[in-house]
C-alpha cells in the first residue's frame, strides 16, 4: 500500500498515546511519535542532559563521601549540579506537557472538522456524484448502494490496531462499516442505510480510513 501524499494528521489514538509516552517515559518520545521533530529533539535533549548531571552530581557526592572516610578528597558544593540537572528534566516535561496539550488540542480539531459535514451527509447521492468520488478513492470498489475496501497488513496484530483505530473514527462520526478481518486483511463496507444508498458520510469515512494508512 502507497503512503499518502497529503499532510500527515494527528489521530486521537496517536495524541493519546504521544501523551502518554511524554508524561509517563521520556519527555520528548511522544512527541517525536507524533512526527513533533523539532519540539520532541528539544525535550529529549534537556531530559537527557538533566538525566546526565544529576547522574554527574550523584557520582561526585559518592566520590566526596567515600573521601571522606579515607581522608584524602577536598570536599566541594556539588548540589547545584543535581538542582541544575533536575532543573532541565522539569522544563523538558512541563515542556513536553504543552506539546501534549497541543497534539490532543489538533487531534481534536481534526476529527471535528473531518466529521462536520456528516450531519447534512444523509442525502442520497446520485449517479454521477457518486462516479466523480470514486475517482478519488481508486482503491475503494463499488457493488450497488455499497462501497467497499480491503486493507492488507503484515500480520494479525497490525489488522486489529486498524480496526481499532477505524472503530473510533467510525463512533465519533455515528456511522458504521461492515467489517471483516480475514488474519492480515481488513475489509470495510460503507452505505448509509438510512438514506437507502450512497451518501456523502460513506465517502468523507472512506477517506479517513485511507488517510489512517500514512500515520
Amino acid at each position: 500500500m502507497k503512503p499518502s501524499s497529503a499532510p500527515k494528521k494527528t489521530s486521537r489514538i496517536k495524541a493519546r498515546n504521544a501523551a502518554l509516552l511524554n508524561q509517563l517515559a521520556t519527555p520528548g518520545l511522544g512527541s517525536l511519535l507524533a512526527r513533533r521533530w523539532i519540539e520532541g529533539c528539544g525535550q529529549i535533549i534537556l531530559s537527557l542532559g538533566g538525566f546526565g548531571l544529576v547522574f554527574v552530581w550523584f557520582v561526585q557526592l559518592m566520590i566526596q563521601f567515600y573521601g571522606q572516610i579515607s581522608g584524602n578528597v577536598v570536599v566541594r558544593p556539588v548540589g547545584w549540579i543535581g538542582l541544575l540537572g533536575a532543573g532541565l528534566f522539569v522544563l523538558a516535561w512541563c515542556w513536553s506537557l504543552a506539546t501534549s496539550f497541543s497534539l490532543l488540542r489538533e487531534a481534536s480539531k481534526v476529527n471535528l472538522e473531518s466529521l462536520e459535514s456528516f450531519a447534512a451527509g444523509q442525502v442520497k447521492w446520485d449517479e454521477p456524484k457518486i462516479i466523480l468520488a470514486l475517482m478519488a478513492l481508486p482503491q475503494w470498489k463499488r457493488s450497488g448502494q455499497v462501497i467497499a475496501r480491503t486493507f492488507q497488513f503484515k500480520d494479525f496484530p497490525a489488522a486489529m490496531k486498524f480496526v481499532n483505530q477505524i472503530a473510533d473514527l467510525a463512533e465519533q462520526a455515528q456511522h458504521h462499516p461492515d467489517v471483516d478481518v480475514r488474519w492480515n486483511k481488513v475489509t470495510l463496507a460503507l452505505t448509509t442505510h438510512d438514506a437507502g444508498g450512497l451518501t456523502e458520510k460513506d465517502f468523507a469515512l472512506a477517506k479517513q480510513f485511507d488517510a489512517l494508512l500514512a500515520e
